[in-house]
């Protein structure tokens, strides 16, 4: 029984100093490259995979100009038979007139163009996305740095609460409780960090560069551009928005194919030319010619001319009512942007700095017995959802300025 009293008293001695023991620390990550933003931007637009493949699509379409500037072959053509000539020999060469050439390598290069209006269209899409998962990096590692801040306090609360046992101050329950909220403090802080691999993984996947790749961003959530006036952003839009731009280049690739196919109503020209041979009597070798062409009688693209036509009519009402929903996705996108700056504002001046005046009282009168710790516990806890709270609306607040980016088509900042 002796024994048995001698080794509960060397436990007891032993386990609060063991509980005190630092918890074991994580390697820190190694320096990275340096990245800013518009870095981040140049990037992408170099080596972004989705971008790299639509931009492929740029020789298809050369070869399509190719295609349609091609000349028709000419048709050779030998005969032999028991009347006379006994043998011919007949060239033929279609002659395209009208200018349908010309047109149909104009309806190549609207089509082109039409395919450089969608790859610019990606790029926006793409710029959008490399701002929000750069800034949502940024995001991530204050967050880990805010949870690590959050473990440093929960570990002084610790240390306070210890302090006060060992004076006969508070019961033992409150160190319990204290080392419990350092354990919730490890546990969230140990997820956060694999959060910012996910961060981290996503910004490398947009940028083609390798999953291990470590960045040092140089930029904070902070770095909000400078506001703008609505008016003069839906009157930019309606000159850069993807969406019109692709129904304005649909309209000039329809415009020109309708003037092919006015073109093609005037028939083709068939020259032929060649000898006859070996017509016993009258001649061994005796040229031989004809010109010959299609009447347009019943078919002269009557009914593709009104497709193109009602095809026409139906781009323009779709451009006027894209131009209204695009002025209201502007308006929209804008207030939002609005409004995530007045959050910002708010909880910059006065909600983040009062929940840290308050968690500092808390922790000061805990100290000097005044209060209990589920008081200072519940201070903490407030701090750190407000602090989440306001690096989300940063992080809100870049992703409105992405969407507002976008929808106008153009770089804002």
């Amino acid at each position: 029984m002796r024994a048995l009293r001698i080794i509960g008293a060397l436990l007891l001695a032993i386990l609060p100093a063991w509980a005190q023991q630092p918890a074991p620390q994580t390697a820190a990550a190694p320096p990275g490259r340096r990245l800013t933003l518009a870095a981040a931007f140049d990037l992408a637009t170099k080596q972004n995979l989705d971008l790299a493949a639509a931009r492929l699509r740029r020789a298809v379409m050369q070869a399509g100009l190719k295609i349609a500037g091609q000349i028709p072959n000419p048709s050779v053509t030998f005969g032999a038979a028991r009347d006379f000539p006994h043998q011919s020999l007949v060239f033929d060469q279609p002659i395209e007139i009208g200018g349908q050439r010309g047109r149909r390598i104009e309806v190549a290069r609207q089509e082109a163009a039409l395919t450089d209006v969608e790859i610019t269209a990606l790029e926006r899409v793409i710029r959008r996305q490399v701002r929000q998962s750069f800034y949502g990096l940024v995001a991530a590692r204050s967050l880990t740095a805010q949870r690590a801040e959050a473990l440093a306090l929960a570990k002084r609360l610790q240390e306070i609460a210890q302090a006060r046992f060992d004076a006969g101050d508070v019961p033992q329950l409150e160190v319990f409780q204290a080392e419990l909220e350092v354990a919730r403090a490890e546990a969230d802080l140990t997820v956060q960090q694999q959060q910012e691999k996910v961060a981290l993984s996503q910004l490398n996947a947009l940028l083609n560069e390798p999953a291990e790749t470590v960045w040092e961003t140089l930029g904070a959530l902070e770095d909000a551009p400078a506001a703008q006036a609505l008016v003069d952003l839906v009157s930019r839009a309606a000159q850069t928005n993807p969406d019109l731009a692709h129904l304005a280049q649909e309209m000039k690739v329809e415009q020109s194919r309708r003037a092919l196919l006015q073109a093609e109503r005037v028939p083709n020209l068939t020259v032929e030319f060649g000898s006859d041979f070996n017509a016993p009597g009258d001649f061994r070798v005796g040229p031989r010619g004809g010109i010959s062409m299609a009447l347009p009688l019943f078919s002269r693209n009557q009914g593709e001319l009104a497709q193109s036509a009602a095809a026409l009519r139906a781009l323009e009402g779709e451009s006027s009512a894209t131009r209204r929903s695009v002025a209201g996705r502007i308006e929209a996108a804008y207030y939002e942007w609005n409004a995530r700056q007045t959050q910002v504002d708010l909880y910059r001046r006065s909600v983040v700095p009062a929940v840290l005046r308050l968690e500092g009282l808390a922790e000061e009168s805990y100290r000097a017995g005044k209060a209990n710790l589920l008081t200072v516990l519940d201070a903490q806890r407030n701090v750190q959802q407000v602090q989440r709270e306001y690096l989300d609306s940063l992080l809100a607040l870049q992703v409105a300025f992405a969407e507002l980016e976008e929808t106008v088509g153009a770089a804002l900042d």
